[in-house]
């Protein structure tokens, strides 16, 4: 994205990840004034169709959890960073190291 820059990152396709249609595809992104559909959560189209099921459910949750307080929209990141042990391994390694008898 930085040889691109702004311009094009905002030219797009944004879709809304929290709106998937029956054949796979999602809707654009943004809601209309007096639409009852959920909080949308958009990304670009490419990054979309990278994620995973759960990651989508986990951004798309993380948002709508954020609220729209004020009317503003709530920034969210899409995909959360994983916590780090103390020794500096995932928590899965480190949860791996206490089974181990």
């Amino acid at each position: 994205m930085a040889e691109k820059g702004l311009r094009a990152w905002v030219k797009e396709k944004w879709v809304d990840i929290g709106a998937p249609k029956k054949n796979g595809k999602y809707q654009p992104c943004g809601r209309s004034k007096g639409s009852k559909r959920k909080y949308p959560k958009c990304v670009p189209l490419a990054k979309a169709t990278r994620m995973t099921k759960s990651q989508k459910a986990s951004a798309v949750s993380r948002k709508r959890a954020a609220g729209n307080p004020g009317g503003k929209p709530t920034n969210v990141k899409t995909f959360v960073k994983r916590k780090k042990a103390a020794n500096g391994g995932s928590m899965s390694n480190y949860r791996q190291h206490l089974r181990k008898p």
